[in-house]
C-alpha cells in the first residue's frame, strides 16, 4: 500500500520575522529591558510626528535600573558629595533601587549636587573641570540614557564618532587618514572654547523636544542640567553647560552638535567629529575658507564660541600639520604623496610624565616589579598609537626609558650620574632590559607591521 504521508517540509521564516531579526541585529547594543521588538520596529519605521511620548515608565522600570547599576559598577568611579561608594550602594542594592524607582515614578526624584574636581590637562598648565555625580544619580542617568539614546542615535550623522555605540577614536582617525590620502590637503581645525561648560540649556532642551514630548522625562533632564555643583565647600547652580563626568553629558553634547553635522554634510563638506573635536577636510584653500565661514556662522547662531587661536586652516603643503585625537598629521616632504602620522607632542609628554612617576630613582621596588608597572602603561599607550608610521618616535622613547632605568640602577649602586653614565650602557645594554621583559615600542611596532603585510 502506497504511503500517502507527505515528507516534513523545512520550517520557513516569514518576511516579518526576517525583518525583526535584522532590526534586532542593527540595534543589538540597546538595553533589552527597555527596547522591545515592538519599540525597535517603531524606532526604525518612525513614530507619528517623529516625537516619542510615554517614556518615563521605561526609565524607572526595575529591570532597567538593575541594568543601569551594573553598568555604573563596571565603570567604577569615585563617590559623589554624599561620600557613598559603589560598594556601599551595593550593600543595600534592592532597597536603594526600590527607593530610586519610587522617586522616579512619583516625580519626587531630585539629583544631588555634583562634586567638582579638577584634573590635569595634558600639555597645559590649565586643569580640566570634572563633575562627579553621586552613585544614585549615576544610576538614574544611566537608566535615562538607556531609554533616550536610541531615539537620537537613529538621526546622528555618519561622520560623528564620539561616544557612540560601535564607534570610536580609531574609526575617526581612519576616516581622516583616508581623506588625506584622497587629496583633501586643506584642513579646518575647529576648536569650540569650553564647549561642555557653555552649551545653552534652552537650545539644548529645544533639540531634545524635537524627539521627546514626555514632560516627566524633559523635567528629569532639566533637573540634571541645573543640578548644583559643590566646589570648595560651596554650592552653585550652573546656567549653561553639561558637566563633564555626568553619564548623559556625551549624549547631550552630540545632540546639540548634530544639526551642524548635517548642515556641513548637506553642503558637501567632509567633516569628521569626535565629541567637540572636529576637523573639516577640503581639497582647496577656498573650500576650507568657505567651510570655516559656515562653521563660524553656525557656532555664533548656537550660542557657542570658537577658540580664537586654536581654530585655524592648515595647508598640508606647508611645513606645519595638525593634531587630531592624540595624533599629529603632516605631509612627508621627501614623498609628498605620503601622509605621516605620529603621537602629538602632548601625548608624548604625557607618557613621559607618567613613566617618570613610575620610575623614581629612590623607588624601593625591584627592577622587575618596576618593569612590570611601566609595561602596563607602555602596552596601553602603544595599543592606541600603534598606527604611527614614523618609527623614530618609538626608537626615541625606548632609548629615553632605558637611559632612565640605567640612572635608577646607578643610583642604587651609589654611583654619580657623571661618573657612571658613560659606561652604564655597557654594564646594562639593551639586551639586559629585553631579557627582563621590558616592553619595546620598536619591537612591538615591527611585529604589527609584519602582521599587516601578511
Amino acid at each position: 500500500m502506497k504511503d500517502t504521508k507527505q515528507e516534513p517540509q523545512p520550517a520557513t521564516v516569514t518576511e516579518r520575522s526576517k525583518q525583526a531579526g535584522d532590526i534586532q541585529a542593527r540595534w543589538a547594543w540597546v538595553e533589552p529591558a527597555v527596547w522591545t521588538e515592538r519599540m525597535l520596529t517603531a524606532l526604525e519605521e518612525g513614530v507619528k510626528g517623529g516625537v516619542w511620548f510615554s517614556l518615563i515608565d521605561k526609565v524607572w522600570r526595575p529591570a532597567n535600573l538593575r541594568s543601569a547599576f551594573a553598568r555604573v559598577r563596571a565603570n567604577r568611579g569615585a563617590a559623589g558629595v554624599d561620600h557613598q561608594t559603589i560598594a556601599m550602594y551595593a550593600e543595600h542594592l534592592e532597597t536603594n533601587l526600590e527607593a530610586l524607582c519610587e522617586q522616579l515614578r512619583n516625580g519626587s526624584y531630585r539629583p544631588q549636587a555634583i562634586r567638582r574636581v579638577y584634573i590635569p590637562k595634558p600639555g597645559s598648565r590649565e586643569k580640566r573641570p570634572l563633575g562627579i555625580p553621586s552613585v544614585r544619580d549615576r544610576v538614574a542617568q544611566t537608566a535615562l540614557r538607556n531609554v533616550i539614546e536610541p531615539i537620537f542615535e537613529r538621526d546622528f550623522a555618519e561622520h560623528s564618532y564620539g561616544f557612540r555605540p560601535g564607534r570610536g577614536c580609531k574609526d575617526a582617525l581612519r576616516r581622516v587618514d583616508a581623506l588625506l590620502k584622497c587629496g583633501y590637503g586643506h584642513v579646518v581645525d575647529v576648536d569650540i572654547k569650553s564647549y561642555f561648560d557653555t552649551i545653552p540649556h534652552a537650545g539644548l532642551m529645544a533639540r531634545v523636544r524635537e524627539r521627546i514630548a514626555d514632560g516627566r522625562v524633559l523635567k528629569l533632564l532639566e533637573g540634571l542640567l541645573t543640578q548644583g555643583v559643590m566646589e570648595d565647600m560651596k554650592e552653585w547652580k550652573p546656567t549653561a553647560g553639561s558637566p563633564q563626568g555626568a553619564v548623559v553629558s556625551p549624549l547631550l553634547s552630540n545632540i546639540y552638535l548634530n544639526p551642524l553635522d548635517h548642515r556641513m554634510a548637506a553642503e558637501g563638506f567632509e567633516m569628521v567629529r569626535y565629541a567637540d573635536d572636529m576637523v573639516i577636510l577640503c581639497r582647496s584653500a577656498s573650500d576650507a575658507q568657505a567651510a570655516l565661514v559656515r562653521v563660524e556662522g553656525w557656532i555664533a547662531e548656537s550660542g557657542l564660541t570658537l577658540h580664537p587661536t586654536k581654530t585655524r586652516i592648515v595647508d598640508l603643503n606647508e611645513p606645519d600639520g595638525f593634531d587630531f585625537l592624540g595624533y599629529h598629521f603632516q605631509r612627508d616632504r621627501r614623498n609628498p604623496k605620503r601622509i605621516l602620522r605620529w603621537p602629538r607632542e602632548k601625548s608624548i609628554r604625557k607618557l613621559r610624565d607618567t613613566l617618570r612617576r613610575q620610575t623614581p630613582r629612590k623607588s624601593g621596588v625591584s627592577l622587575e616589579a618596576g618593569i612590570a608597572r611601566v609595561n602596563r602603561t607602555l602596552r596601553g599607550w602603544f595599543g592606541y598609537f600603534q598606527h604611527t608610521n614614523v618609527e623614530t618616535v618609538f626608537r626615541s622613547l625606548d632609548g629615553w626609558l632605558r637611559r632612565r632605568l640605567r640612572r635608577l640602577l646607578l643610583k642604587r649602586l651609589k654611583k654619580s650620574r657623571r661618573s657612571g653614565l658613560g659606561t652604564a650602557h655597557h654594564r646594562w645594554p639593551n639586551a639586559f632590559f629585553a631579557e627582563r621583559g621590558l616592553f619595546s615600542l620598536v619591537t612591538a611596532h615591527a611585529s604589527v607591521r609584519q602582521s599587516v603585510r601578511r
